[in-house]
């Protein structure tokens, strides 16, 4: 991957960029889905549903006796932004779901249950401090990843405050210890770090955070989780299972956002709730 570096400034004039040009070549590809909301007590879920047409349009799955197909390892030039010291690389979503969706993208081979390193968040530091969005990670299969690559996700501008207030009624902030949460809004622990803008560093990306937050909820090296981060708060969630009513969860649905395949599921959450959802995918259930 031979790549010119990104710098904070560069991020999001070349994500612009790098985008105009992946849909000209056909080398991005969107999918269409339909956004629908389900209004809760003092929160709103957005759902997208993907439909019929866009399920038609995927592509089968390999045979099972072949090798795993590994997106990461050489990605499309036409998708990678640049390099992003010390060791990613910085790439667009090629069947992105939410708009400008960037992926940071290790350049050698690690696995995505695998803990976080400091290069990881020295490299999410940078591109948080470019792109004022929201971060996320899902540790593994069981968290809702699709590739075996480690690779952080960045989305460009969240709803952050109405995220932010979903988790602060009920994880205390804090500006140095964790805070673990027994009663979040999905009856599961999760565990909040917050703090005041900038407070931790460029981008606020805190490599310190992490370790904290595992250890508060006795998370061992490879359990699964979901990792989401702004500038001013780091949230973790712990995983027990990847799906429920067929409904695949990742970091984004503890953000209010979750993506089912046709109208009968979201039928199906709706009348769950998108609350009782995530407590079903989540870990450490009380």
């Amino acid at each position: 991957m031979n790549a010119a570096p990104l710098t904070p400034a560069a991020l999001w004039p070349r994500t612009l960029a790098v985008t105009r040009h992946a849909l000209e070549t056909g080398a991005l590809q969107p999918i269409a889905t339909e956004a629908r909301t389900l209004p809760l007590a003092n929160m709103t879920f957005q759902v997208r549903v993907l439909g019929r047409v866009a399920l038609k349009e995927r592509k089968r799955p390999a045979p099972s006796n072949a090798e795993p197909f590994n997106p990461f390892a050489n990605p499309e030039p036409d998708l990678v932004l640049g390099d992003v010291p010390p060791a990613h690389v910085c790439l667009l979503n090629k069947f992105n779901v939410v708009e400008h969706h960037l992926l940071l993208v290790t350049r050698a081979f690690e696995s995505q249950d695998a803990l976080l390193t400091r290069a990881d968040f020295d490299a999410l530091s940078t591109c948080l401090e470019g792109l004022d969005g929201l971060a996320f990670y899902n540790a593994g299969e069981t968290a809702g990843a699709s590739q075996r690559h480690k690779h952080l996700q960045l989305v460009p501008p969240w709803d952050r405050t109405a995220c932010a207030r979903r988790w602060s009624r009920c994880c205390p902030r804090c500006r140095g210890p964790a805070a673990s949460s027994p009663r979040s809004p999905c009856r599961s622990r999760t565990c909040w770090r917050a703090w005041g803008r900038g407070g931790a560093g460029a981008g606020g990306a805190d490599a310190g955070g992490l370790p904290a937050l595992r250890e508060a909820l006795g998370l061992g090296e490879h359990a699964p989780y979901n990792l989401l981060v702004t500038r001013d708060w780091m949230l973790l969630v712990p995983r027990g299972r990847a799906e429920h009513l067929g409904v695949n969860v990742n970091a984004l649905g503890f953000a209010g956002s979750l993506l089912v395949r046709t109208p009968e599921q979201f039928d199906a959450v709706a009348a769950l709730g998108p609350l009782e959802l995530l407590r079903q995918v989540a870990g450490l259930a009380p």
